[in-house]
């Protein structure tokens, strides 16, 4: 597994927090600590997805493609990892080995369990969720300080 979908839902958080307002993969990828490079190519993805959107020309940027209440992580986990499994299985065990033969669908079976628990807790939490939580921790961390 890698960071992409990680990076992906702080972009989409970043775009939340901007209320509205445009933001460029520079200004992202400072937020990201990361190669604006790298944050275009996310923001292509999740463009593809619907999630996203360009407002092109002066004082243009990336924006939500609708509102971040309706984009759950398991839209963005979709848009980035969807081709990827959680689980790699390996192609070819000895069909001649009982163990070898049935290990797959043994295995398999379990696997799809625990992708549909994924799916299932991702549903639960919206962008727009992710964006109050952050500002809440944020805001917490400054009436802590002395």
């Amino acid at each position: 597994m890698n960071t992409r979908f990680a990076v992906a839902v702080h972009i989409l958080t970043f775009l939340e927090s901007q209320a509205g307002a445009p933001a460029t993969s520079e200004l992202i990828a400072s937020s990201v600590n990361t190669n604006p490079t790298l944050i275009r190519r996310l923001l292509s993805q999740l463009a593809k997805a619907g999630l996203t959107t360009s407002q092109m020309g002066s004082g243009g940027g990336a924006l939500l493609a609708r509102p971040a209440s309706s984009i759950t992580l398991l839209d963005v986990w979709r848009a980035m990892d969807a081709a990827q499994e959680v689980f790699a299985m390996h192609e070819a065990p000895n069909p001649m080995c009982p163990v070898g033969r049935n290990i797959k669908r043994t295995l398999g079976l379990r696997i799809a369990r625990v992708r549909s628990a994924i799916d299932a807790e991702l549903a639960k939490t919206t962008i727009a969720a992710m964006a109050s939580d952050v500002s809440l921790n944020a805001e917490e961390r400054l009436t802590a300080l002395p």
